[in-house]
């Protein structure tokens, strides 16, 4: 299916991996031009150059930043001052007690998570308003409206997000230009990979079963007993981004495999 985005700029916070890297290849499969975002310059290139050699008719640009840094977000403005689609990826987790997440702590993950992402709305979104067309989506998980209290201070980042999205929705009256979020569940990155070798590493199991396993004994109110796939996300987020998605404004978008047992 053409999803009409063929020529269209994206740019995909912390895309070098993981999730903002499974949504850069798909926007490029269907003709983006995505400019792939991370800190280290070289491992930016080497994506940048991947889907240039995968996805030819495209042309991907290194947009190497470190966009919690407001000088080098500043930066960045000005080598791209416009893009169609902003994908509000990058964030940082860690399972902590809640006894040991200080002022500091807190206050990093509110810089990292939320403020970064709000600064490149905040530039972005009124370009996308003068040219009646853009695409915002923040990346939230399913922690955002179901905290397991084991990371309270990522949960409370995610959630911020939920909000945010639905202020700047508010803006976007009578235009081409949506925001949205999507809820990802437990999702298999690269970490999470090694993660679950690693668990089983004594065990004479292939990934499939190490995984099953894991989701028995951690997650069985998972309703698709697996972690979700980067490429899944990556789907879902293209076509949030394309017109065919464009009555989506200020939603929530689940796609947590049925943990989450609310209906709302």
């Amino acid at each position: 299916m053409d999803m009409g985005l063929a020529n269209k700029t994206a740019l995909v916070t912390g895309s070098t991996k993981g999730i903002g890297r499974a949504i850069a290849i798909e926007l490029a499969k269907e003709g983006v031009n995505v400019l792939i975002n991370g800190r280290d310059y070289a491992e930016v290139e080497r994506i940048v150059n991947e889907i240039k050699t995968d996805f030819p008719t495209t042309s991907p640009q290194n947009a190497a930043a470190d966009i919690v840094d407001i000088q080098q977000r500043e930066d960045l403005f000005q080598k791209y001052p416009n893009i169609d689609i902003l994908v509000n990826n990058m964030g940082i987790y860690e399972i902590m007690q809640y006894e040991d997440v200080d002022d500091e702590v807190w206050e990093k993950y509110f810089r990292t998570n939320v403020l970064a992402a709000n600064g490149l709305s905040k530039f972005y979104l009124p370009k996308m308003l003068n040219n009646n067309f853009g695409r915002i989506i923040f990346i939230a998980s399913e922690e955002a409206i179901m905290p397991s209290g084991q990371m309270p201070q990522y949960g409370m980042t995610k959630s911020m997000l939920l909000s945010l999205s639905k202020s700047l929705s508010k803006l976007t009256l009578g235009k081409e230009v949506t925001v949205n979020t999507i809820m990802p569940g437990p999702t298999l990155s690269e970490n999470v990979h090694q993660i679950i070798e690693g668990m089983y590493a004594a065990k004479d199991m292939s990934f499939s079963e190490k995984e099953k396993e894991f989701m028995t004994a951690n997650l069985p109110q998972s309703e698709i007993q697996r972690f979700i796939r980067p490429t899944e996300i990556g789907r879902l987020a293209t076509f949030v981004s394309s017109p065919y998605a464009s009555a989506f404004k200020g939603s929530p978008i689940r796609m947590d495999g049925g943990l989450v047992p609310t209906i709302f």
